[in-house]
């Protein structure tokens, strides 16, 4: 598999497989940017090693909607600059890989990369600055619909199975996978009764008559 391709490009197709595993993959690369920075803050005396593994089935995205929110530059100040630059590249470099993967799963459903708007940026804007919305009945629509978004994306996404065949975005990639797992038997070589049956003219020896070849 090309992991360039897999990973950083936005055209093609990819499965439902495929893209719980990059979830599972930008998991492991968040839990070890984690101890990364554990490690410095260790050697530079400005703490103690704690191994604290923390996986976050979520791309590593909890603070992508913070960066169009105020507020959350506020916490900046108390972030040294190991942690910083450690969050901020750990940012870019999730943010892409999700954006890669989910485009070509969207692909694969023969969708546009842009339903990632409707099923990704609507609910993550609205659940970061839903505690500055009023508390009223009248939102409870909206609140609903954003939920109800998420979900159709995360069954879109993770559940439901691609489109049979090739579409517009590419071919499918199922399709090699289900030719290579069941190879097609070679044909069963039929009886050929001229082949196999020999007619000996009566003045040739052994006596006329028909005979069985044989070691054919």
């Amino acid at each position: 598999m090309d992991w360039t391709w897999y990973l950083f490009r936005f055209d093609g197709r990819i499965g439902r497989a495929l893209l719980w595993q990059a979830l599972l993959i930008v998991a492991v690369l968040a839990a070890l940017l984690g101890i990364i920075g554990q490690v410095i803050h260790l050697i530079s005396a400005e703490g103690a090693l704690k191994l604290s593994i923390k996986l976050d089935f979520d791309f590593g995205l909890d603070d992508l909607f913070k960066l169009v929110d105020p507020r959350a530059y506020r916490s900046l100040a108390s972030l040294d600059r190991t942690d910083l630059f450690l969050k901020a590249s750990g940012l870019a470099l999730f943010s892409w890989i999700f954006l890669a993967t989910t485009i070509k799963r969207l692909h694969d459903r023969d969708r546009s990369g842009w339903w990632i708007l409707a099923f990704f940026a609507v609910p993550g804007l609205f659940s970061q600055f839903s505690d500055l919305l009023p508390d009223s009945t009248w939102m409870l629509p909206f609140s609903l619909a954003a939920s109800g978004l998420w979900l159709w994306g995360f069954v879109e996404m993770f559940i439901v199975p691609g489109t049979s065949g090739s579409n517009r975005f590419g071919a499918d990639p199922l399709a090699d996978i289900e030719d290579g797992s069941a190879p097609a038997a070679p044909p069963a070589k039929s009886w050929d009764q001229q082949r196999e049956l020999e007619f000996v003219p009566p003045s040739a020896s052994p006596p006329g008559g028909m005979h069985v070849k044989r070691g054919t």
